[in-house]
């Protein structure tokens, strides 16, 4: 939207222009690294709570706008994913692991 010289531009569309101008100027590189360094001033900010919070407010989120058959496709996707960069050995350490926790917890109970 063309504004003449008594017009001011609305927030809304100084920030898509700043964006757009940006976006011409940078890579992905530079995405990566400013989301890096936000994700680390955030870390530094916040604790434990703060992402048990904001993780159980998205999955709340997450599990009321989608079905049983979204969690069938992401873990069958998780499942091959894992399954391509493990071999067998990683298979029975798990297996193990899993085993020896279900019977400390079998001790205790």
């Amino acid at each position: 939207m063309a504004k003449n010289n008594n017009e001011r531009m609305s927030v809304e569309e100084a920030g898509r222009k700043g964006g757009e101008a940006t976006s011409k100027n940078h890579d992905k590189d530079f995405y990566q690294e400013i989301g890096q360094k936000g994700g680390e001033a955030t870390a530094e900010s916040h604790g434990k709570d703060f992402y048990q919070e904001i993780g159980r407010k998205g999955g709340e989120a997450t599990a009321e706008n989608h079905d049983k058959e979204f969690y069938q496709e992401i873990g069958e996707k998780g499942g091959e994913a894992t399954a391509e960069n493990h071999d067998k050995d990683f298979y029975r350490e798990i297996g193990r692991k899993g085993g020896e926790a279900r019977s400390k917890q079998r001790d205790n109970d």
